[in-house]
């Protein structure tokens, strides 16, 4: 079974799942494998690897050591070209459909399609979308692209139709990492409305209640780092994960 089907898998059996974003930066390889542990004990249904930035060298052995400490997913969620491991399941293959810069768009993707063929990385090609948070992002800044209006739910929709229809996977709809303001329900509910992909909704989402609206909302899988990145808040990962199978129930 692919990773992609797993994923899939846990859109049909629980109706949404949790990711926990893991930034290489913030920790070493042996305090992110402490990590992945707790959360696949809290029961978090995958592992996103990535960041915006690498300031620190040892992307390839932080993958490996929180791969050797769970059996959940880990997925890469690449800031970068350069940010690729053999020893992870899976990569989000993204492309920032939102944007106008076609770098980001498929000038990226070229240099990196080599080497995950290289890796033997499963690619997960992935809508990628920014949202406005309120405030500019490190994605944004980093992406040199204007993000979607969050007013304008409309335009996300008709942004992720369009990446449906050029064959793409997932939609993950981005607010950028310690965001302002979350991904708005309205906006989300708008983009459930016209696609059929599992949607992924991440960044500036702080409290479990804030995570079980977006699942309401239309999402399939939340996205959780900032909120969860102090080792004393890892009780509240439990929360998150039950708080999103009850909104999933919800919206079943």
């Amino acid at each position: 079974m692919t990773t992609f089907d797993t994923l899939l898998k846990i859109r049909r059996s629980k109706g949404a799942g949790l990711f926990i974003l893991l930034d290489p930066d913030d920790n070493s390889p042996e305090e992110l494998a402490a990590r992945a542990a707790e959360c696949e004990t809290a029961g978090v249904d995958a592992l996103l690897m990535g960041g915006s930035l690498l300031l620190r060298d040892g992307f390839d052995e932080a993958v490996k050591a929180v791969k050797k400490a769970c059996k959940i997913p880990v997925i890469i969620f690449p800031g970068g070209p350069g940010q690729l491991s053999g020893e992870a399941d899976a990569v989000l293959f993204l492309s920032l459909i939102s944007g106008r810069n076609a770098q980001r768009l498929i000038g990226d993707q070229i240099v990196a399609a080599p080497a995950v063929k290289q890796l033997g990385l499963e690619a997960i090609p992935t809508g990628y979308m920014l949202i406005s948070s309120g405030s500019p992002t490190a994605v944004e800044f980093i992406s040199d692209t204007r993000p979607i209006p969050r007013h304008k739910p409309g335009l996300a929709a008709a942004t992720a139709l369009a990446g449906q229809y050029l064959g793409l996977k997932l939609i993950y709809l981005e607010a950028g990492s310690g965001a302002d303001q979350s991904v708005p329900v309205e906006l989300i509910s708008t983009v459930r409305q016209w696609v059929d992909l599992p949607i992924i909704v991440g960044g500036g989402i702080r409290t479990p209640d804030e995570a079980a609206e977006k699942v309401r909302a239309g999402a399939d899988f939340i996205v959780i780092g900032t909120a969860l990145e102090d080792p004393r808040a890892a009780q509240e990962i439990g929360s998150f994960c039950q708080v999103v199978q009850d909104a999933a129930i919800h919206k079943k």
